[in-house]
């Protein structure tokens, strides 16, 4: 028995260690990939499109990375890939191979490649210029719609949602609250940045892989793990088909792993229409291409659209309707036939400007220039002269002036205790004749110390100084979102406007000063009687403007 008990034993360590070397034996196995080749297929027709094939000894799967930012894995090592900056274009493309065990080894290619596709219209919508952000139009029938995709012969439905159409109000907060930000960055290419604030809507196909339920027709608020920060983005051509007359033609291509908002597994989005306060998008569901959903999204937080991101309420009817004058920053430098600059802190006539104001106002690009079609005025802890502040103010006198007329300007103001950026009107025959007799009309002004508060008013013998004729709106993002602030002047009533909305009316007549012409000024100061104590911290902050307008 004892002799069994031996021998059994020994087998069983035998068989241990047999066990133990095969493992051995399996690790050794593991191969570095070698013979890494990456073959490209340029396409010539200026759609930007490539195609990539890769090949390596013992590996399993790759990992593109281009130097536009973007990746993408290829199981297989194919992948193709549409590369969307205007013009011929450099781009440097790495191939990751992957092998047994998570080593790897890689290559780098450099690739030219031609695009001649371009949108700049809805880029300049999509962006603001700089950075926009875009909520669910929640306020609006349709801001959630599916319907159809594709008719019997294969050709798209463009039907608004005629399977089902979200009225107002309809969703919960977790798709209401949602902030979808579009921006450009310093080389001018797009970003996206999703702020869901730890929940997503998903459709209930969607949920299980979320750790919902998946309970059929139930979607959920979920936790989708959406990454922090911006990501790259894209405009490419649509191949859907759609009429020209129903959609613009440009697709919103966001990373495998992004989405708008609503969950459905895609993150391609046709833009059927676009204007600088709504968007309207058409998404094909990603795992059920018979369905397809339609997305409403508005520049207004509230969800509402006509009011709180820029286009004018239609309920103030303005009787100025023709365009006059305009100067929409379409260049790369300030159109000096149009403005001239102030330089200086106003002394020895007028130190601080009259009102204890801290910056010196200057020509230089770091304090004033045109970019991606806005004016930016940039007001910056920088010594000059005595003044511990730079800043810029441009006007338009002896080139604009005008009597009477609607003034429009969109625009989005700086931030930072201290902080007074100001667009108004000057009487013509200033300096000459003196102020506050010859009139001034502030439509917009905004001091970084009341961050939800934008004022406007009216100076002129009698009502000047500490007593203006003045009216305010209460708004909570006009450091963050392009807004438009307006003046309707006619000889008989002054109206100021935020977003079509009036907050101040004045009746005017002969005995003011304002029947006479005036010009256009827009500056960012700092500290002083209205912009109050300077932020300790403040570096610089920026007045973006869009356009301004001048209508009679």
């Amino acid at each position: 028995m004892r002799y069994f008990k031996l021998i059994f034993s020994l087998l069983a360590v035998s068989l241990l260690l047999s066990s133990c070397q095969e493992d051995d034996l399996e690790l050794g196995t593991i191969l570095v990939p070698t013979n890494l080749t990456i073959n490209s297929n340029i396409s010539d027709d200026g759609s930007g499109v490539v195609e990539f094939t890769a090949s390596a000894d013992n590996a399993i799967t790759y990992e593109y990375n281009f130097s536009d930012g973007t990746s993408a894995v290829a199981a297989g090592g194919t992948f193709t890939k549409r590369f969307t900056r205007v013009g011929l274009n450099t781009y440097l493309v790495t191939v990751v191979a992957y092998g047994k065990g998570g080593v790897s080894s890689s290559r780098t290619i450099e690739i030219e490649v031609r695009s001649d596709f371009d949108d700049p219209e809805t880029k300049q919508f999509l962006t603001g210029g700089s950075s926009k952000t875009w909520y669910i139009a929640s306020q609006v029938g349709g801001h959630l719609g599916v319907g159809q995709n594709i008719d019997d012969d294969g050709n798209a439905i463009v039907d608004g949602g005629a399977f089902f159409q979200g009225p107002p109000g309809f969703g919960p907060d977790c798709f209401y609250d949602d902030q979808i930000i579009f921006s450009l960055d310093a080389n001018d290419n797009l970003t996206y940045d999703y702020n869901d604030f730890d929940a997503s809507f998903v459709n209930w196909q969607y949920t299980t892989q979320f750790g919902g339920n998946g309970e059929q027709f139930v979607d959920e608020c979920l936790d989708t793990d959406v990454a922090d920060g911006s990501v790259p983005a894209q405009l490419v051509p649509s191949s859907a088909g759609i009429s020209e007359d129903v959609s613009t033609g440009t697709v919103i291509e966001l990373p495998a792993d992004s989405f708008i908002s609503y969950y459905i597994g895609q993150n391609q989005y046709e833009v059927l229409s676009i204007d600088e306060n709504s968007m309207y998008l058409r998404a094909v569901q990603a795992n059920d291409t018979f369905l397809v959903w339609y997305l409403i999204l508005t520049t207004s937080p509230d969800g509402s659209i006509g009011g709180g991101g820029g286009e004018p309420d239609p309920g103030f009817e303005s009787q100025f309707t023709t365009e006059i004058w305009a100067d929409e920053f379409d260049g790369d430098a300030l159109d000096t036939d149009n403005w001239q600059y102030a330089i200086g802190d106003g002394c020895p006539d007028l130190c601080g400007w009259g009102n204890g104001e801290a910056q010196y106002y200057t020509d230089s690009e770091e304090n004033v220039k045109v970019e991606n079609g806005n004016l930016v005025i940039t007001a910056k802890r920088q010594a000059m002269e005595g003044k511990d502040f730079t800043s810029a103010r441009i006007f338009t006198k002896d080139k604009v002036e005008f009597t009477y007329g609607r003034v429009e300007v969109r625009a989005k103001l700086p931030a930072g205790g201290g902080t007074w950026p100001a667009i108004w009107m000057l009487g013509a025959e200033w300096p000459e004749e003196a102020w506050p007799g010859v009139g001034e009309m502030d439509i917009m002004e905004f001091a970084g110390n009341r961050p939800n508060v934008v004022s406007s008013a009216l100076h002129f013998p009698g009502n000047s100084g500490g007593n203006p004729i003045m009216g305010e709106t209460t708004v909570g993002d006009v450091t963050s979102e392009f807004h438009i602030y307006e003046v309707e002047w006619t000889a008989d009533k002054i109206t100021f406007l935020m977003d079509g909305e009036p907050h101040l009316e004045f009746d005017n007549d002969d005995s003011t000063p304002f029947q006479d012409d005036f010009f256009i000024l827009l500056n960012v100061a700092m500290g002083g009687s209205f912009g109050g104590a300077i932020a300790d911290d403040f570096q610089e902050s920026s007045m973006e403007v869009d356009y301004v307008r001048v209508f009679q």
